[in-house]
């Protein structure tokens, strides 16, 4: 799983999201699982990777982590529920579905 950066999010066991990125997914997520890493993850019990995703360089990355920190829990939940195969373009149709319903 290690092809330039991925975005990764996981579910605790009290159903809590946490995004986070990296280069080797199942090595950071086995690092969560141990308690090293993330102090938001620690002893929050066991932890399941929802969602992952490519993420380019490590800027793009960043960028990506950032807006889908911004997300309401609710589009969290859809995000991992669709499994987009473009993170980038679901994050555009999903801006513009928020913006649309505003009054």
């Amino acid at each position: 799983m290690s092809h330039g950066w991925q975005l990764y999010i996981v579910r605790t066991a009290s159903g809590a999201l946490y995004t986070g990125i990296t280069t080797d997914v199942e090595r950071r997520v086995g690092q969560h699982q141990r308690g090293i890493g993330a102090r938001a993850l620690r002893g929050k019990g066991p932890i399941t990777l929802v969602f992952h995703c490519a993420a380019g360089d490590r800027a793009s990355a960043s960028r990506l982590e950032y807006q889908v920190k911004q997300l309401k829990r609710q589009q969290k939940l859809q995000l991992v529920e669709h499994q987009p195969h473009s993170l980038t373009q679901w994050l555009t149709q999903n801006d513009q579905t928020a913006q649309s319903t505003q009054p």
